[in-house]
């Protein structure tokens, strides 16, 4: 579910456009199939053997053409969406395993934010992972297909209606936008403990949570969250809570630091307090016109979440540029219709039924595994507390290494993840300061990862990234061996064009204060754009007195046009290299400062970008 956006994401970063391939995240609505009843049942009676083709996506990594790669993972995924339907479905005559199928849902879910939280925000049985680059995928394979064996062993399916035919079912449009709002939320929030963090991170000095150990404080809100939905469904299904989880949402959306952060755990637990009451009412109407429908509003959301940004890129993204207000009350209204047709449902249930001892034996079952994965996130966001000394590389010369490169979101030229190879590269560099551009990947079409994490706490780096996934824009990041003692965010203007995302951060370099400026301009097609944002970053860089680097994107060549702005009276800044004359995008600006030295490195395959240092 999160691995195939990450592979249908290569397709149209290398074509700078749609490529075509985008159309593979229809995978999903594979339940609208079970309109044909003779395929419904057919499905509902071979789950173990669904489940067991489902896991051909473990293997595609097997595949080195990306192509391959992604036709592989389509596959599995629509038969995945296909095999969770008719388990889900199979078991609405029996209220004890339908209940025990939702629980290991979402403890399947939790357990793979701990493996990414454990893999610094990868998921180890990614498609783009594999042996060398932290990829766990023979172990994961063989844990999945003993797990399907196991728990999809031939059982009694009573194949009846979970409720009599003149009992009130609610409708079954509105619990199918209820469960697609539920799943975009999950996805595109709470498939990495890090994502909603990085929505509220403004910069230093630090006022809000990191993403490590607070990613910990996260999973305990999801695995909280799943239990109070299951034992208490009445209350989870209220109104009164999904008015507490919409209130938690809108502090997500609008503010930073610890609100917030509050907003977000409130939403992380209503969410998965939501999931068991949602997906209860879809099983009691026809599997197609509940998932199926509940998917196709799961691909508008990402689609919609995807243009809010890649507005420059796509047809009528001018329409909801900037707009992940709207996602996210779009989201927050379908659950709610969701909510509306569950408390139909459920109102022709006997309010206090009596739990069987089997069930409450299988409630401590969760309770206990929900607390072995806790301690398992606590000890991960332990195990991985920064504990570097962060001593630049020239400390007896007092020297700076500084560098520009723009990693386009992480995945090198041949789909597979590249943390591990830039990490191997800027150590070769001996950098003490780099800046990352194109580098904000907390999306469901980037992966919800952050590409800084694995680098930064290998290499020893402070690190600031912003502005963040709420801002609209394709990511800068900060990464430093001296003391970030301040940084700013900044959105220059852009009226026409993408959003201009700059860092401006103040350094402690060996007792002076120091300012580095991060930096993406707007694209070529936008002139008006790049002149606004030319004028706004040198006034930025002339008004400070201290000394700075600017390490940007400029989209400008080099003597030419808006470069004179950027070396000029009014920033104060020198070019690096003026005589560098086949430069077109990256650009090291300093003043105040004494140069010792240029290099521009090839990229190797992991981008096709340059590094300048």
């Amino acid at each position: 579910m999160t691995g195939l956006p990450v592979l249908v994401w290569y397709f149209p970063l290398w074509h700078m456009g749609i490529s075509g391939y985008e159309v593979a995240i229809t995978a999903v609505i594979s339940p609208l199939l079970f309109a044909i009843p003779s395929l419904r049942y057919a499905a509902t009676k071979n789950l173990r053997a669904l489940h067991l083709i489902s896991l051909v996506s473990l293997l595609a990594y097997k595949f080195q053409d990306p192509a391959n790669r992604l036709f592989v993972t389509a596959f599995a995924l629509s038969t995945t969406c296909a095999a969770w339907t008719a388990t889900f479905f199979a078991e609405r005559g029996n209220s004890a395993r339908l209940e025990t199928r939702i629980m290991a849902w979402g403890i399947g879910l939790i357990l793979s934010v701990v493996a990414k939280f454990a893999c610094s925000t990868n998921n180890p049985l990614w498609p783009i992972m594999h042996g060398t680059n932290g990829g766990w995928n023979k172990i994961g394979l063989a844990i999945a297909v003993v797990a399907v064996l196991r728990s999809h062993r031939s059982t009694f399916t009573s194949g009846g209606d979970y409720l009599p035919a003149s009992s009130k079912k609610g409708s079954s449009l509105l619990a199918g936008l209820g469960f697609g709002g539920l799943m975009f939320a999950i996805v595109s929030l709470l498939t990495d403990s890090s994502t909603m963090i990085s929505w509220v991170w403004d910069g230093y000095p630090v006022r809000g949570p990191i993403a490590v150990p607070h990613g910990a404080v996260t999973i305990f809100a999801m695995g909280a969250g799943l239990v109070f939905g299951v034992f208490y469904p009445a209350v989870a299904g209220s109104w009164t809570a999904y008015g507490l989880g919409s209130v938690g949402a809108a502090l997500l959306t609008y503010y930073h630091h610890w609100t917030g952060y509050y907003g977000a755990l409130v939403f992380a637990f209503y969410i998965m307090a939501a999931a068991p009451f949602l997906i209860t009412s879809c099983v009691r109407h026809s599997p197609a016109s509940t998932f199926g429908i509940g998917f196709i509003l799961y691909v508008f959301l990402l689609l919609f979440h995807v243009w809010v940004v890649a507005y420059a890129f796509v047809p009528g993204g001018p329409l909801v540029r900037e707009h992940t207000d709207w996602v996210m009350i779009t989201t927050m209204l379908s659950i709610g219709a969701g909510v509306f047709s569950a408390a139909t449902t459920n109102s022709t249930r006997p309010r206090n039924k009596p739990i069987s001892p089997n069930s409450k034996r299988q409630r401590s079952y969760y309770i206990y595994v929900l607390a072995a994965i806790q301690l398992l996130a606590v000890s991960i966001a332990y195990l991985r507390f920064p504990t570097n000394d962060y001593t630049p590389h020239h400390k007896e010369d007092k020297v700076v290494t500084a560098g520009i490169w723009t990693v386009h979101f992480g995945l090198d030229n041949n789909m597979w993840a590249a943390e591990r190879r830039m990490r191997d590269v800027l150590g070769e560099l001996e950098l003490d300061v780099i800046g990352f551009l194109e580098s904000d990947n907390q999306r469901i079409i980037m992966g919800n990862k952050d590409v800084t994490q694995y680098i930064a706490e290998d290499l020893g780096y402070y690190t600031d990234f912003g502005p963040g996934p709420n801002k609209h824009t394709w990511g800068s990041a900060l990464l430093s061996k001296f003391p970030i003692m301040n940084s700013t965010h900044h959105l220059l203007p852009s009226p026409v064009g993408e959003l201009a995302p700059a860092i401006h951060a103040t350094l402690d370099m060996y007792g002076e204060m120091i300012d580095v400026v991060v930096f993406h301009s707007g694209q070529e097609e936008d002139p008006e754009d790049r002149r606004l944002q030319t004028e706004y970053l040198s006034k930025l860089m002339g008004s400070s007195p201290r000394p700075l680097i600017l390490l940007s994107y400029l989209v400008t060549k080099p003597l030419e046009g808006n470069y004179n702005t950027y070396v000029s009276e009014l920033s104060h800044m020198k070019d690096i290299d003026p005589t560098d004359w086949d430069r077109w995008c990256e650009y090291i600006l300093y003043k105040g400062l004494k140069r010792t030295g240029y290099a521009r490195v090839s990229r190797d395959t992991i981008t096709d970008t340059e590094i300048q240092v």
